[in-house]
């Protein structure tokens, strides 16, 4: 036998190397037999409910680092949730109809327009159905556990059914009307798009500066003035039927030396606009205020048949322009306003494919609008004062990322301005993190214009609207719910297989048809309508769920997209927002801060991490940041992440290797029982236990990752456990100094472990594999530790904080002495502490063996004055010699007693008694 053998040499079949890549896909596939998640939700029947709702991610492609990052901050909250007393499911979703889909298949080649509507609607969703597969597998390897068997799909009937009966609630209060107002319209797409469906980019255009000559000036202007507009979308000159001025402002009439003309300007602008148009100190001949301009006729610029109205308008500013806005009803938001309230045409002259139509003139037909501006330049004429380029920000189409164009064209559009009030009612009773979202969407809510809510595209669920023979709407609750039980037996495909006749209720009639003819909708909805009805179709809907969610947790690009819509649909039929709380997120960046994208090649698979690291590595990188803001991550970062993990998974190892022997039923000690020190690591974890919890429920990822690695760095792996080898090692193996630790160290095992388990759950069930004493199966089936508070806790941090500071500086000390060479390692040392009264107190009321938490061989405290070269602090001093005596060959402390055994062993008296206590036949044999 080796005098080795003698000691308690940690043991454990657990690896140092996690090999991530192939194990987690094998514990995935045990959970999967196991059906944990269907144990999980049978454990927690009965408990108090938790639901976050899971936004849709778009069902196209495989999820990229931000879908991974939502979902698993998803997971992570409802493991901790099912894990802490509640019934927490969780049923993850998928947006199916829209947009991309469509140009998926048109790049394979589809086309759509050439084929029979109901075969197209069947290939959109097969290729959906497949894109949900490949998702869904994609999520499941991250190691999310959800009800992956019955997600909802907003493609299915059931689902439809439902969103039409959301639309229908809408109808039946007056919340749905069709209109003809300014839209944001992508040529692109050639359809009528959403806010949510826009992104801002700086683009350069080509402003210009021209002028209206005044017809009738109402005796307010004479009729050789002209009125000078500014424009930085040229095309929007041909559909110009006003001119509007702010009631409130400073107008001049101006004449430039040399000039038989005179123009009209706003007084603020006068100096910069003489400048940019080479007016030399121009001649001031009268000033009139906004509002006496009102009426005033002018001409179109080169159409003589076209007459401009001079109008008044709360949106003129003088932060650009002239202070004149050429106005074309048919181009924008704030022109239609302003437009129909003075009854001005509502021209449009682009179509649906960005050319320019007939009734912009012949010059101009058939031309793609942002390729009109020479023309627009030469038809002005000497019309034309400046133009300039400018770059400013310009609204795209998110998914071409083309630009798009303001154009008024029959929709259907949700009301927001009947409820809006209600809705910012509900933002305010709504709990937000961080809190600045609150202000964000009530913000949106509060500027926003009504919905468009109809779409120009096949994809998608389609309107339940019919028309009379006169062309009247019929959109009443008898035909909706008619609609939405066809939908919900065949799907919404059954609108294209059938005609309007066959989907309207049987015997139904209406005064507007009196032949009783109908014609159906065939525009489609909004996608943001799809997934905002979320709440009816899967909260509403589920028994195992409930409405109002507890939480939705989605990008902070959320907050004009499926935030805003659920809000609105939500209050709209019930009164009442479809959340109690809100939680958002950043957007993923490169290393460098950049955003990622495929052609800068600066993208993240998750995929590529899990091939190299493990999920597990994404997983503890989402508890790394902080995920409210914008953040960063590259390979780089995940390896430096992958070393934060070596290190949690070591320390877990250390102790799962130090318990092997300990057996928790008739081993374990009572806290009461156990030594000053041990009592102190067991209030100190259940601090830690306490921050996990409560950052748990406050969503702080960060708060736990820091916590988790400040106690492990500090509290274990700086002290506990640097000393503890003294112990577990050295002692016998059921002396009562081992069994103290042990139960600490099994505590904190035990514990730990559950508490990482929503953050690490492969690793976490791996090392519960080990703990074969514990009664549940697997760890995810376990409740989280609770907090416990011990009697006189806050006396003993004290105490012990205090200590952590004395030790500090005696570390100190013994770091200059092994610089010194006095010491190699701290074993070695002798060390004499020159106390104050009150260190020497400190340290007597401790009650424990101060050089082995010193890791020092000899300690001497004395009150005696400090040499010259003692190492100085406040209250405290130290001096450092070398230890007298002998190394131990088995506990390696210098110790005067150490000495060769007749057993062949030069071992202390303290490791000699443990030694003959306990291998009586190696003594007999003597060690090797």
């Amino acid at each position: 036998m080796k005098l080795k053998d003698t000691l308690n040499l940690g043991k454990t079949a657990f690896p140092m190397r996690a090999g991530l890549p192939n194990k987690e896909p094998k514990w995935q596939a045990e959970w999967e037999k196991a059906e944990i998640y269907k144990k999980r939700q049978e454990l927690n029947e009965g408990k108090p409910s938790f639901n976050l709702h899971d936004g849709p991610p778009y069902a196209n492609g495989n999820i990229h680092v931000g879908h991974a990052m939502n979902k698993i901050s998803k997971d992570i909250i409802v493991r901790s949730k099912s894990m802490s007393g509640f019934r927490a499911p969780y049923v993850p979703g998928w947006d199916t109809h829209g947009l991309p889909i469509e140009q998926v298949l048109a790049k394979q080649g589809v086309k759509r327009k050439e084929m029979d509507i109901v075969d197209y609607l069947k290939l959109c969703r097969d290729y959906a159905l497949t894109q949900v597969d490949k998702q869904r597998e994609d999520f499941k390897r991250l190691g999310v556990s959800a009800d992956w068997e019955n997600p909802y799909i907003t493609l299915v009937p059931a689902y439809e059914a439902a969103q039409i009966r959301v639309f229908g609630a809408m109808a039946d209060k007056g919340y749905i009307y069709r209109g003809a107002k300014p839209v944001y319209w992508s040529w692109s797409s050639e359809s009528a798009l959403a806010e949510a469906e826009i992104e801002y980019h700086d683009i350069d255009s080509t402003s210009l500066y021209y002028a209206n000559k005044v017809k009738d000036g109402k005796g307010i202007l004479d009729e050789d003035t002209y009125i000078v507009v500014w424009t930085t979308t040229p095309f929007t000159v041909t559909a110009s039927r006003g001119l509007t001025v702010g009631p409130d402002m400073d107008y001049v009439v101006v004449k430039p030396k040399g000039s038989d003309r005179k123009y009209l300007v706003a007084e603020g602008l006068l100096d910069s606009l003489s400048e940019k148009f080479g007016w030399d100190n121009p001649e001031v001949i009268s000033r009139h205020k906004g509002a006496e301009l009102e009426m005033i006729v002018t001409e179109h610029p080169w159409d003589s048949e076209v007459d401009e109205l001079v109008i008044l308008g709360d949106h003129v500013t003088l932060d650009s322009g002239t202070g004149i806005v050429h106005t074309a009803p048919g181009f924008g938001e704030d022109d239609y306003n302003v437009g129909i309230k003075y009854g001005l045409e509502v021209a449009v002259t682009v179509n649906e494919h960005g050319l320019m139509m007939e009734n912009a003139g012949s010059d101009f037909e058939g031309q793609f609008y942002d390729k009109v501006t020479p023309l627009v330049q030469e038809k002005l004429g000497d019309l034309l004062l400046a133009s300039e380029v400018i770059n400013h920000s310009y609204p795209f189409d998110w998914r071409t990322k083309k630009p798009i164009i303001w154009r008024a064209v029959p929709q259907w559009f949700a009301s927001v301005s009947k409820f809006r009030q209600d809705i910012l009612d509900e933002i305010e009773k709504t709990s937000f993190n961080p809190a600045w979202g609150q202000k964000r969407l009530y913000n949106m809510i509060r500027d926003r214009g009504d919905w468009v809510i109809s779409r120009q595209r096949a994809w998608g669920v389609p309107l339940p609207i019919f028309y009379a023979e006169d062309g009247t709407a019929i959109m009443t609750k008898e035909v909706t719910d008619h609609v939405a039980d066809l939908f919900e037996e065949h799907g919404s495909i059954i609108w294209w297989e059938r005609e309007a006749k066959e989907l309207l209720p049987e015997g139904f009639t209406h005064p507007g048809s009196p032949n009783g003819l109908f014609t159906k909708e065939t525009d489609i909805m909004d996608v943001w309508f799809d997934s905002g009805s979320s709440w009816n179709g899967v909260m509403n809907a589920r028994e195992e769920l409930s409405y109002p969610a507890d939480l939705y947790l989605e990008g902070s690009d959320q907050y004009r997209g499926w935030f805003n819509s659920s809000l609105i649909t939500s209050v709209a039929v019930n009164g009442h927002a479809p959340y109690k709380a809100i939680l958002s997120q950043g957007f993923t960046l490169d290393g460098k801060g950049e955003k990622m994208s495929k052609s800068l090649g600066n993208t993240i698979l998750p995929s590529d991490v899990e091939k190299q690291f493990g999920a597990e590595i994404l997983r503890l990188w989402v508890t790394s940041v902080d995920t409210s803001n914008d953040v960063r991550i590259s390979m780089d970062i995940l390896k430096q992440t992958s070393e934060t993990y070596r290190k949690i998974r070591n320390t877990l190892r250390f102790l799962i290797a130090n318990t092997s022997d300990f057996k928790p039923e008739c081993d374990t000690v009572a806290y009461e029982d156990l030594r000053p020190v041990d009592k102190y690591m067991t209030i100190k974890f259940n601090q830690l236990v306490k921050t996990i919890r409560d950052a748990y429920e406050a969503y702080d990822f960060m708060g736990i990752y820091k916590a988790v690695i400040n106690f492990i760095t500090v509290d274990l792996s700086a002290f506990y456990l640097d000393f503890a080898k003294d112990v577990v090692y050295i002692e016998a193996a059921n002396s009562l100094e081992r069994r103290q630790m042990q139960t600490v160290f099994y505590d904190i095992l035990v514990k730990l472990t559950k508490l990482l388990t929503p953050i690490l759950p492969h690793t976490a069930e791996e090392i519960w594999s080990y703990l074969e004493h514990e009664a549940e199966e697997f760890v995810q089936l376990a409740e989280l530790p609770n907090y416990q508070n011990f009697a006189g806790q806050e006396a003993i941090l004290e105490e012990w904080e205090a200590f952590m500071t004395f030790r500090t500086q005696a570390q100190k000390a013994l770091e200059e002495a092994r610089n010194a060479k006095v010491i190699g390692k701290s074993l070695e040392a002798h060390l004499t502490v020159y106390a104050s009264e009150e260190i020497k107190m400190l340290l007597s009321a401790l009650d424990s063996d101060i050089a082995q938490l010193l890791i020092v061989s000899e300690l001497t405290i004395t009150d005696e004055a400090a040499p010259s070269d003692a190492i100085s602090f406040d209250d405290v001093a130290f001096s450092v010699a070398h230890a007298s005596g002998e190394v131990c060959d088995r506990c390696r402390r210098v110790d005067e007693t150490v000495k060769a055994r007749s057993y062949k062993a030069t071992i202390c008296d303290h490791c000699a008694e443990i030694v003959e206590a306990n291998f009586a036949e190696a003594l007999q044999e003597g060690f090797e």
